[in-house]
């Protein structure tokens, strides 16, 4: 996972991302899902940690506490803390993005009280609350003397969350009530940012508006930004420096066995004409809360049942866990997110802001599962960004993907967006995955142009010697302005960022790429990389598909004949019968650098379908030794026997699930389900949290399954639902390519030249040379 500005890798406390035991009286025991009408036999209240309260405003760089979100917000709330009745009666948070960076705005902004006869009621005299969090919202349930008080949290919009209150009078007299909701601001510590935050109030609540600050590492606002609570009965507000008091107009008046409900919006904005859009449906949201409560509910229930109907029963609150973990992390259109997608973490501050390419091929895989609209989109908020032919910037770089794509871009003083290097090619593999779910073939005709150009884009700036083998590399920008920067960026494209095949101490150094003018058009690492080979066979496998669902003959023989060549080159090359694995290979003489040992990369084949039955079974016998990759928790990213193994050193023996789920996908490709399952057991079992209300995880310690780095992940959470049962994944063919004739191997390299050659001076020059038939639709679809 490549950032931009360097953060070392940090391990989490085991007790804080697995989570600690509820105390005494919360709302943990097994319990049917009841969300509307619908009950299912199988719990999946409080599948992931949500209690907690923000002790200042800044969440650090890994937020201890786990959050909520839906519909693409970019707020989040949690559940009260169960040990702390200061905090009853409202909601922890919100937090927010200022466009980047994750912030708290309150302990709680909203906390509702009772009174009657001026005397506050306690929310404990009937005994411990029950704090619950299920699929799609957060509630709370307090008993009062004689009163039953119930508040639940959904989103609404990609912008407002409704928050309900439900007063029912359960006692033999009638009540009157009066009600008020009070809050305070958690202020940044520091400046320009401690000042950015000023309550203000309207006419229907109160409102935060945000300063303009600039701090590119830490916070970032336009000054147009507001967090806005709009109550649907008449209020009155007043404030007094930081903290305001909202009350309830005129009072309650509740006869026995009667019921009222409050309702108010949460909405968090970024621009005027945002806001303006908001308030229009922010009045609709009030004008009948109990329908947008009934629609979001059945919304959920459909997500939950196509995550769990093909799951094992034992393994369904995993899968809940997932999915509500994608969902958290999705961000709606905003800034130079142009479409929907979903970001790595809302829990750590580099990841909550921005979308990365290959998080997006495989999110997009995970998300297809229960809404193939939301997967579209993330794809297309990358593709957004794909480099155009005649590009001021970078022309050299057409049919490029980039890194990283943020709020904001370099233009707007944001540090994160990367274009020094792209990622893995997944993304014909997501298409298609996206389509089978879908089966829109509108969306193939629009992206297939575009994942032809970008396949070209590899052969053509990153095929070093042209002999149809590519390499992870890095782009001409002026980041990337010495040997060192250009190494760094080239493992960065590579995913692996810090692999030990990448160390300069190695041998890994960079090599300048040009054009047949002369002009450098990138840099290539001194290796051919086994896993982006294969990933290049695998999605021109998919290509060749896509090309047959669209009715384009000449793109699918194309494609095929691509693909046979790129797998065969894999297989001939970079397989090396002494140590059982794939490697990398050298650039200099095609040796295979096995001196660097094994790294899960070489598993990556299996997957793609490009190894012989040989070759599995070698690399099968690797994957299921103790002394390899079937450590307690399986699947490290270098074997443990390696002398560069490190179990806690980010991509240098963790355990990431993206990996773990292509080498055991790979296993049972080639017919080895009994071991891919028993490792896969494994893996769930012990990795740390998964089995529990611990967050997913962005990898976990092999040896000891202690949670490393970024809870809440999202490409894990994608991954586990493939893993967890379901629909197999489409096959890249109806079985491994059988090894291929010296002629083939002499077309991949003679196709490698001629990508390489080509000038491609529009999309449909891009895509020609894949034969696609929609190259007169390449422009307009762009």
């Amino acid at each position: 996972m490549t950032r931009v500005k360097p953060v070392a890798a940090l391990t989490l406390a085991l007790t804080l991302a697995v989570g600690t035991a509820s105390p005494s009286g919360a709302d943990d025991a097994p319990r049917s899902y009841n969300s509307g009408n619908t009950t299912r036999s199988t719990t999946y209240e409080n599948v992931l940690d949500l209690k907690g309260v923000p002790k200042s405003a800044s969440p650090g760089e890994f937020n201890p506490v786990n959050v909520f979100a839906d519909r693409g917000a970019w707020h989040a709330y949690a559940l009260p803390d169960a040990e702390d009745p200061t905090t009853y009666g409202g909601f922890s948070g919100p937090l927010y993005v200022a466009q980047e960076y994750p912030w708290w705005l309150s302990r709680s902004f909203s906390r509702l009280r009772l009174k009657e006869a001026d005397r506050t009621l306690d929310l404990v005299g009937g005994g411990t609350p029950r704090f619950t969090s299920l699929p799609g919202l957060l509630r709370q349930r307090y008993r009062l003397d004689g009163l039953d008080l119930t508040l639940e949290l959904r989103f609404a919009t990609d912008r407002t969350a409704l928050v309900r209150a439900r007063v029912h009078n359960s006692g033999r007299t009638t009540r009157t009530l009066a009600a008020d909701w009070s809050g305070s601001l958690l202020r940044p510590e520091e400046g320009p940012q401690r000042d950015a935050p000023s309550l203000i109030t309207t006419s229907r609540g109160v409102a935060v508006d945000f300063a303009r600050v600039r701090e590119k590492w830490d916070y970032l606002t336009d000054g147009t930004e507001r967090f806005q609570i709009t109550h649907r009965e008449p209020v009155r507000s007043t404030l007094a420096r930081d903290t305001y008091r909202t009350e309830l107009a005129a009072p309650l008046r509740l006869a026995p066995g009667a019921a009222r409900t409050l309702d108010w919006t949460e909405s968090y904005t970024f621009t005027t004409s945002e806001r303006a859009r908001e308030g229009a449906a922010v009045r609709r949201v009030l004008a009948d809360p109990a329908a947008v409560t009934a629609a979001g509910d059945a919304r959920w229930r459909r997500y939950v049942a196509d995550v769990t109907g093909p799951v094992p029963p034992a393994r369904r609150r995993l899968a809940v866990k997932a999915l509500q973990t994608l969902v958290t992390n999705w961000r709606s259109a905003a800034g130079r997110i142009r479409h929907d997608a979903i970001s790595p973490s809302l829990s750590y501050k580099w990841f909550a802001g921005g979308i990365w390419a290959w998080d997006t091929w495989k999110q997009a895989v995970g998300t297809a599962r229960f809404d193939p609209g939301l997967a579209q989109s993330q794809l297309r908020a990358m593709f957004d960004h794909q480099i155009r032919p005649g590009s001021p910037s970078r022309p050299q770089d057409a049919g490029m993907i980039p890194d990283a794509v943020f709020y904001n871009d370099p233009s707007d003083g944001g540090g994160n967006w990367n274009e020094r290097n792209s990622k893995p090619p997944l993304a014909a593999w997501a298409v298609r995955e996206v389509y089978r779910h879908s089966g829109d073939r509108a969306f193939l005709r629009e992206m297939y142009p575009k994942l032809a150009a970008y396949q070209a884009w590899w052969y053509r700036n990153r095929d070093h010697d042209r002999d149809g083998l590519a390499e992870y590399g890095a782009t001409v920008d002026p980041a990337n302005d010495s040997a060192e920067q250009r190494r760094l960026a080239a493992a960065w494209e590579s995913g692996m960022d810090n692999a030990p095949r990448f160390d300069a101490a190695l041998g890994t150094s960079v090599v300048t790429n040009r054009d047949a003018s002369g002009r450098v058009t990138g840099y290539s690492l001194t290796q051919e990389s086994v896993d982006l080979n294969a990933y290049l066979a695998a999605d021109q496998s998919h290509l060749a598909a896509l090309a047959r669902e669209l009715g384009d003959k000449a793109g699918e023989r194309h494609w095929r004949a691509r693909a046979r060549a790129t797998h065969a080159a894999v297989r001939e090359r970079m397989y090396d019968p002494k140590s059982g694995w794939f490697h990398d290979t050298d650039l200099a003489d095609g040796s295979r650098l096995t001196a660097r040992g094994r790294g899960i990369e070489g598993a990556v084949p299996l997957w793609t379908g490009t190894a012989s039955r040989a070759q599995a079974a070698a690399v099968r016998d690797r994957l299921t030794d103790p002394a390899e990759f079937a450590t307690p928790v399986p699947f490290p990213t270098v074997a443990r026997s390696s002398p560069y193994f490190a179990p806690q050193r980010y991509w240098r023996g963790p355990v990431w699930l993206d990996q773990a789920y292509f080498a055991q996908a790979g296993l049972r490709r080639y017919g080895y389900t009994a071991e891919a399952r028993a490792l896969t057991d494994r893996l769930l079992a012990h990795a740390g949290g998964l089995a529990d209300r611990g967050p997913v995880m962005e990898n976990y310690d092999p040896l000891t399954g202690a949670p490393l780095n970024s809870p809440n992940f999202s490409w894990s959470a994608a991954v586990l639902l493939p893993m967890l049962g379901g629909k197999p994944s489409l096959r890249l063919g109806s079985r491994p390519d059988r090894s291929m004739s010296e002629p083939a191997c002499s077309e991949m390299s003679r196709l490698g030249r001629d990508e390489a050659a080509e000038r491609t001076p529009s999309w449909a020059a891009l895509a020609s040379r894949a034969g696609t038939a929609a190259s007169g639709r390449a422009t307009k679809v762009i």
